[in-house]
């Protein structure tokens, strides 16, 4: 089966089932996220290699992170800030993405971007981060659609741009509905002692400033 019905609490559990052993074995799965539909893997070389090659047109632009809670973040190694502990506090889990240092020997060095961090979102979306959870690892994230094109807004979009990955088994589609037409998560980098906003996004700038204050970008 090639796509699972992922809505309710009882449709995560059977599609842990399935996705484990998938994952496991190095597949790739496409799944819905607070934001927009995701495409990821696990996070380790082989995996990141061949979502890139799946995903295509992605040299220089890094895969983000998907994590269940702050603390998966920290036991691979991920580093917060005054900052950053404080913009996870207040808008964590949610569409807010931190760029972050550490995570060598722990995470592929694929996943670093040019400032030398990290990127990682615990996700708000329920049925993925008791998914990851229960995975008990992170999964990349890259949105659902080729390099210029639209983000695909459901299963079946996913399906027809990635035909021969589903079909022949490395991407696992996980249907969680026709999304809206959602801005992705906003990007903070985290890495030096002031943050700065790396692309605008669900969680306006004023909202991080009047949360954290100049603790916020």
């Amino acid at each position: 089966m090639t796509v699972l019905p992922f809505h309710s609490d009882s449709d995560v559990a059977a599609a842990l089932a399935v996705v484990s052993p998938h994952v496991r074995h190095g597949g790739l799965l496409a799944y819905p996220t607070e934001t927009i539909y995701g495409l990821g893997s696990r996070a380790v070389e082989t995996d990141v290699a061949s979502l890139a090659r799946v995903k295509g047109g992605r040299k220089g632009k890094p895969f983000l992170l998907l994590v269940s809670d702050r603390g998966m973040a920290e036991r691979h190694g991920l580093q917060f800030s005054r900052a950053a502990r404080a913009l996870s506090d207040r808008f964590w889990p949610g569409p807010l993405t931190l760029v972050l240092p550490g995570g060598e020997g722990a995470l592929p060095d694929s996943l670093r971007g040019p400032e030398g961090g990290i990127a990682v979102r615990w996700t708000s979306h329920l049925g993925m981060a008791s998914l990851i959870g229960q995975l008990d690892q992170p999964i990349t994230s890259t949105s659902a659609n080729r390099p210029g094109q639209p983000t695909a807004p459901g299963s079946g979009a996913i399906v027809r741009e990635f035909g021969a990955a589903v079909e022949n088994g490395t991407l696992l589609v996980l249907d969680g509905g026709v999304l809206g037409n959602l801005p992705p998560s906003t990007v903070v980098d985290c890495t030096q002692a002031s943050p700065r906003t790396i692309r605008d996004g669900a969680i306006p700038l004023r909202d991080l400033r009047g949360a954290v204050g100049s603790l916020a970008p």
